[in-house]
C-alpha cells in the first residue's frame, strides 16, 4: 500500500510505507510451506548424479516412475527393504553433523537386498523434522545422491514433514526405502545351497554402521563419562567422529563376485560356489547368519580370526556386557559374511581384497540346529 502524506508546507513530500506482511498461520503453527518448497527446489541439482535411463517424469511428482526394462531378464523379481538409521541420529545430533546419515542409509539398505544378489534400481527417502533447516536438509540430501551415485541406484522421490511440537528441537527421523532386481534363477537362497564344510568369510565394516548406538551411547556417554568431543587411546578420532563413519556398501562387491564366481558356472544353482550372504546388522552375528542357513547346519565364528577395530575393543574391555550379548549387539568388526564352497575360499578371499575391501576366513559351516556359534 502506498500512502501519500500532504503537509501544509508548500511543498508535497511522497513517502512509501511497506507494511509488515502478516505471517501466515501455517507458518506461525511452525509449518513453513514456502520454506520446504525453497529448499525443496534445489532438489533436481542435487539427484542428477542418480539418473538412471529408466527413470521417468521429474521429482516432485505425487508419485516416482521407474520403467523396469524387462527385456534383461527371463524372470525378474523385484525385492525391497525399509530401514531407518536408528538412535546413531543422537550422535550427528550432538555434533551437528549431517553430512553422513543419507549415505548410512542407502547402504544400509543396498546391502539388505544385496544379499540377495538383488541390485538395486530406485530408493525413496522420508524425513521428518519439527522445524527444516535448509543447511541440515541439503546435507542429508546429499548424503543420499552420493551414495546412491556409488550404488548406481536412482533417488526418485522422497517425502519432507514438517511436525512441530513432534521432534526435540534441532532433532530429525529419516527412513528409506529400496527397491531391486534379481534374475529369479540366479537369486540367493542360503538354506538350499549352504554345505557342511562351507567357508564363512567375514568382511571388514567401517565401525558400528547402524546398529548397537543405544548401548553404545550408554557406555561412553553414561558408563565412561566421555562427551562426543572426548578422544580416547587407540581411536584416531573423537568418540563422535569414530560413532559417524559411514556405514560400507558392500552391493558391489556382492555383484562382483557373483559375476567372478557363479556365473562361469553352468552347475545347478545349489553346486554354486558363492553359496549366500548374511548383512550384519541388528541382531550381529548370533541373529542375522541363521537367515541364511539350513535347519540343518550352524555357523561356527572364531573369535580372534580377524582384526577387531579398537572401538569394539572397548566397547569389550569397558562395557561391562557379557561376551555372547556382544556379538548380538555389534558387528564387532566385520559387516558382512560370506559363504563359500571350502574349494573356492581361498580364491574368494583373495578376491575381496583385490577390491579394496579387508577380508578373512572367520569360521565354517558344521552340523546344527540353523544356529550361530561364537567361540
Amino acid at each position: 500500500m502506498i500512502i501519500l502524506q500532504k503537509f501544509s508546507r508548500p511543498s508535497v513530500i511522497l513517502r512509501v510505507y511497506f507494511p509488515r506482511m502478516k505471517q501466515k498461520a501455517y507458518a506461525a503453527a511452525g509449518v513453513d510451506i514456502d520454506l520446504g518448497n525453497k529448499v525443496k527446489a534445489t532438489l533436481p541439482q542435487l539427484l542428477a548424479a542418480t539418473h538412471r535411463r529408466e527413470v521417468l517424469g521429474k521429482v516432485g511428482g505425487f508419485g516416482g516412475l521407474f520403467a523396469l526394462d524387462v527385456k534383461k531378464y527371463r524372470e525378474p523379481v523385484l525385492v525391497s527393504s525399509v530401514d531407518g538409521v536408528g538412535t546413531k541420529l543422537k550422535i550427528a545430533f550432538a555434533l551437528d553433523r549431517h553430512d553422513t546419515i543419507g549415505a548410512d542409509l542407502v547402504n544400509h539398505c543396498v546391502n539388505d537386498i544385496a544379499v540377495l544378489g538383488a541390485e538395486p534400481l530406485f530408493f525413496l527417502d522420508y524425513l521428518g523434522t519439527g522445524k527444516l533447516e535448509p543447511r541440515v536438509f541439503t546435507d542429508i540430501i546429499k548424503g543420499f545422491a552420493r551414495a546412491c551415485a556409488e550404488n548406481n541406484c536412482a533417488l526418485i522421490g522422497g517425502e519432507t514433514a514438517q511436525m512441530p511440537g513432534f521432534y526435540q528441537k534441532g532433532e530429525y527421523d529419516v527412513s528409506g526405502t529400496i527397491v531391486g532386481v534379481v534374475e529369479r534363477s540366479r537369486m540367493l537362497n542360503g538354506q538350499k545351497t549352504i554345505r557342511r564344510g562351507d567357508a564363512v568369510i567375514g568382511i571388514e565394516s567401517g565401525g558400528l554402521h547402524t546398529n548397537g548406538y543405544s548401548l553404545a551411547r550408554k557406555i561412553f556417554f553414561e558408563r565412561l563419562k566421555l562427551k562426543p568431543s572426548s578422544r580416547v587411546p587407540g581411536l584416531n578420532d573423537t568418540i563422535g567422529g569414530e560413532l559417524l563413519k559411514e556405514h560400507i556398501s558392500y552391493g558391489p562387491l556382492v555383484q562382483k563376485l557373483l559375476k567372478r564366481f557363479n556365473s562361469a558356472f553352468r552347475t545347478p544353482h545349489s553346486a554354486l560356489p558363492v553359496r549366500a550372504f548374511a548383512h550384519i546388522t541388528g541382531g550381529g552375528f548370533v541373529d542375522n547368519i541363521p537367515r541364511v542357513l539350513p535347519k540343518s547346519l550352524d555357523a561356527v565364528i572364531k573369535k580372534g580370526s580377524w582384526d577387531m577395530p579398537p572401538v569394539f575393543q572397548i566397547i569389550a574391555e569397558k562395557g561391562g556386557v557379557p561376551d555372547g550379548e556382544l556379538y548380538q549387539v555389534f558387528n564387532m568388526g566385520i559387516g558382512m559374511v560370506s559363504i563359500v564352497s571350502a574349494d573356492k575360499a581361498d580364491a574368494a578371499l583373495e578376491f575381496i581384497r583385490t577390491q579394496k575391501h579387508r577380508a578373512w576366513i572367520i569360521g565354517e559351516v558344521v552340523k546344527g540346529k540353523g544356529q550361530t556359534q561364537v567361540r
